[in-house]
């Protein structure tokens, strides 16, 4: 089995095409599980709950091959809310819902009302927010898990958990970095989080947060494999993304699955979370990052023809034929 470790959220959505999705299942944990479990094998979630959020959005989980067993419910309700405007010109924003919302003439949600941002505190080496992961929720009967994937968090966990997946067994951990501590202030802790995984995944724009917006991406991530990354992959949207190997020091572009302004694309929501997934069973699959991107890339493809975390399950009986034939593409 495989374990995607993160965020079990509530979206609250504006897309891009000025259109409101409200209360839907969703986080990053889950978008990376989907991304893996599009590839037939069985997939565990790893979360914090609050026990306020709702256990029916959970069990029809199971009927996917995605497992609850390793949610860990609190005693207290928590935040689980998350917010996202995408704007026409494809940037994303995630404050001030009711500035979005009214720009799309639609009431703020009752929900929303107090929103801030769904990440509060993530930039914090020292504590864990509530939702946050800590090695001391790792479920110990978890045995022979092949592969482990880290989507973003709290920089704590970043820091403490894949030490603890290292010793429990698990022989490939790739991560995602939380957008929070993607800054300069944060680069002595982003050293030390690299050197403990097999593969970093940033964004273009958590890298231009860290490095600055004129930066090389491809430059920057060099960068990255001298602070201690193996490999990085920097996932960048339509443009694809660009696998760089720390030992050979080179840069290898893959074209994103669909070209640009395909009209298939209707939500990106997840899209990353979701690379993510298919990249960690395949690279787990075939031991080589540069086969293992196609994977990520079929599973981004499936997850931003629709709306919602689950509706690229809908689609999996197509994820193959996508996979060879990206493969023939490339």
């Amino acid at each position: 089995m495989f374990v995607t470790a993160g965020g079990m959220r509530i979206d609250y959505l504006v897309t891009h095409d000025g259109a409101a999705r409200v209360e839907m299942v969703g986080g990053n944990g889950l978008y990376a599980a989907v991304g893996a479990a599009l590839w037939g094998e069985p997939v565990h979630l790893w979360a914090r709950l609050g026990r306020n959020y709702p256990q029916a959005w959970l069990e029809p989980l199971t009927g996917h091959q995605i497992g609850i067993d390793g949610l860990v419910r609190l005693e207290t309700p928590q935040d689980h809310r998350t917010f996202f405007a995408y704007l026409p010109d494809g940037r994303r924003e995630d404050t001030n819902p009711a500035a979005h919302f009214a720009r799309i003439g639609q009431p703020l949600p009752a929900a929303l009302g107090d929103y801030a941002h769904s990440t509060p505190g993530q930039d914090d080496p020292h504590n864990y927010e509530p939702l946050a992961l800590r090695p001391a929720d790792w479920p110990e009967r978890w045995r022979d898990v092949p592969a482990v994937h880290l989507s973003p968090s709290s920089l704590a966990t970043h820091l403490n958990v894949p030490a603890h997946l290292r010793q429990a067994g698990i022989r490939q951990i790739t991560l995602d970095p939380g957008e929070r501590y993607m800054v300069p202030e944060r680069a002595a802790y982003i050293q030390q989080i690299l050197p403990q995984i097999d593969v970093f995944l940033p964004s273009a724009m958590e890298i231009r947060s860290l490095f600055g917006d004129e930066v090389d991406l491809g430059e920057a991530a060099l960068t990255l494999t001298k602070w201690g990354a193996r490999w990085v992959v920097v996932k960048n949207g339509k443009e694809g993304v660009l696998l760089v190997n720390g030992r050979s020091q080179t840069i290898t572009p893959f074209p994103a699955y669909h070209p640009v302004n395909d009209p298939r694309l209707v939500d990106v929501t997840g899209a990353g979370d979701s690379f993510c997934g298919g990249f960690m069973v395949g690279l787990a699959r075939t031991g080589d990052p540069a086969q293992a991107v196609p994977y990520g890339l079929v599973a981004a493809s499936l997850a931003i023809e629709g709306y919602g975390a689950l509706y690229a399950l809908s689609r999996k009986a197509e994820a193959p034929a996508r996979l060879a034939e990206n493969k023939k593409g490339h």
